[in-house]
C-alpha cells in the first residue's frame, strides 16, 4: 500500500544548482526558448501536399523549418501556430515550384542531414541565418518579401553553405 511522504512544512525555493535565475542566456547555439515548441511537429503534416523540396529530403526540410517556426513563436512569447510554419517554408522557398537557383543550391547544402541529432549546430545555423526582424513580420509581408528579394530575410542577405562550410561555435577561438 502506498503512502505519501510527510508534508513539508517550509516553503519551496528554487535554490538548486541547476536552477537558473533571470532571463535565458543568449549566444551561439543556445536557441530561443518558448512554450510547447513541439506542437509545430503536429502542424507540419498540413503542408505535405504543398511542399516543393527539390534536393532536400522531407525530414531535413521539416527539421530546419520547424526549428525556424519554433524560434518565431518563441520571439512572440507563445507556442507555434500554423503561420510560423508558413513563414519558415516561405522564407526557404519550399512553397515555390521554381525557386531561385541560388536559394535552391544554398538550401540543399544548408539543410543536408540537419534532421540528424548529430547535426544540431548546422540546424542552429539555419535558424540563426534568418533575420530576427524578418521573423517578427506578418506572414503576408514575408511572402511578399520572398517574391521581391528573398535575400532580405536572411542575416547578411545570404543563406549559409551547409555542413561542409559550417564552423561549430565551440571551434571558435
Amino acid at each position: 500500500m502506498y503512502s505519501s511522504p510527510p508534508r513539508r512544512e517550509d516553503a519551496w525555493t528554487g535554490d538548486r544548482p541547476g536552477d537558473y535565475a533571470g532571463p535565458p542566456p543568449k549566444g551561439p547555439g543556445l536557441g530561443t526558448t518558448g512554450p510547447d515548441a513541439g506542437y509545430a511537429y503536429k502542424l507540419v503534416r498540413q503542408f505535405d501536399d504543398r511542399l516543393h523540396l527539390g534536393d532536400v529530403s522531407r525530414s531535413d526540410a521539416v527539421s530546419g523549418c520547424v526549428a525556424v517556426a519554433m524560434r518565431r513563436a518563441a520571439l512572440m512569447g507563445r507556442a507555434p501556430v500554423i503561420h510560423d510554419l508558413t513563414v519558415a517554408f516561405t522564407m526557404f522557398g519550399f512553397f515555390d515550384p521554381t525557386p531561385n537557383a541560388e536559394l535552391s543550391s544554398a538550401r540543399s547544402s544548408a539543410f543536408a542531414e540537419i534532421e540528424s541529432h548529430h547535426h544540431y549546430f548546422e540546424r542552429r545555423q539555419v535558424v540563426d541565418a534568418v533575420d530576427e526582424d524578418a521573423l517578427r513580420q506578418p506572414h503576408g509581408s514575408i511572402a511578399d518579401r520572398y517574391q521581391s528579394d528573398w535575400r532580405a530575410q536572411f542575416v547578411d542577405g545570404s543563406v549559409m553553405t551547409g555542413p561542409g562550410g559550417h564552423a561549430h561555435p565551440t571551434d571558435q577561438a
